[in-house]
């Protein structure tokens, strides 16, 4: 393994104090990369991920849902490391509500959701494009889902975000080459968010042809494989032990 694969190169990883943003982390890291870590709230495990890896890295705590916050991730890693090449939008919020009932998808979560989910990515990566546009190999990888292209799902609300960014990633890709611009889409992923949804990891399981749920390593490494192909963009690339082929 070559660890200085990625050296010289700024990656900010949003939503990176756990789960696929922390795996995708450590893995740019140990191959060189100078990372940004950053979460809304959970500043002591964010922090604790930036100390513990193994190059160069920061923790920026930020609230992407806040435009002025998601502004401020961009412009401080900017400020601390004077470029910007990577960005892995991870960061996203959601919570299981039936599909079947209208009345418990509030417009209070139906709003939270897009929110951090759609606004906020759209708000880091407008700020971004600029900025990587400096760099001779720019790449933004959104970490999207099977939701996006299939009608499952935590919400109805989630799903309609993971669609939007699925498709925000191809017009994206489009329109502002030579930055390459992809998705990762996971089925069900083992997080620590997950970690009670016991009869969901159940069900894929016994359902996927490769019979567990994803891990964050797993996400982490189909990051890396759109980061490496220096002609792919706008794909959405499902990593789901092929769950989709079978729903």
């Amino acid at each position: 393994m070559d660890d200085t694969e990625f050296e010289g190169r700024v990656a900010i990883v949003t939503g990176s104090s756990s789960g696929i943003g922390e795996a995708t982390a450590r893995r740019l890291s140990a191959l060189g990369a100078t990372v940004v870590v950053n979460s809304s709230s959970s500043v002591d495990a964010g922090t604790a991920v930036s100390d513990s890896l193994p190059g160069e890295s920061i923790y920026v705590r930020a609230d992407i849902a806040d435009q002025e916050q998601a502004h401020d991730l961009v412009d401080r890693t900017v400020e601390e490391y004077g470029r910007l090449d990577v960005v892995v939008n991870n960061a996203g919020w959601t919570t299981q509500v039936d599909h079947a009932d209208l009345d418990a998808l509030t417009d209070e979560i139906f709003r939270k959701t897009f929110e951090v989910n759609v606004f906020g990515t759209w708000w880091l990566t407008r700020r971004a494009i600029p900025h990587l546009r400096g760099s001779d190999d720019p790449s933004i990888v959104n970490i999207t889902s099977i939701a996006g292209v299939r009608p499952v799902g935590s919400s109805m609300a989630y799903s309609m975000t993971k669609a939007a960014l699925n498709q925000m990633t191809l017009l994206l890709a489009k329109s502002y080459g030579p930055i390459r611009v992809n998705a990762v889409a996971p089925g069900l992923v083992a997080t620590p968010w997950t970690e009670d949804w016991h009869d969901q990891h159940a069900a894929i399981a016994a359902r996927a042809p490769l019979g567990r749920s994803a891990t964050p390593e797993d996400c982490a490494e189909a990051v890396l494989a759109l980061l490496r192909n220096r002609y792919a963009t706008g794909e959405i690339f499902v990593v789901d032990g092929g769950v989709t082929q079978v729903l």
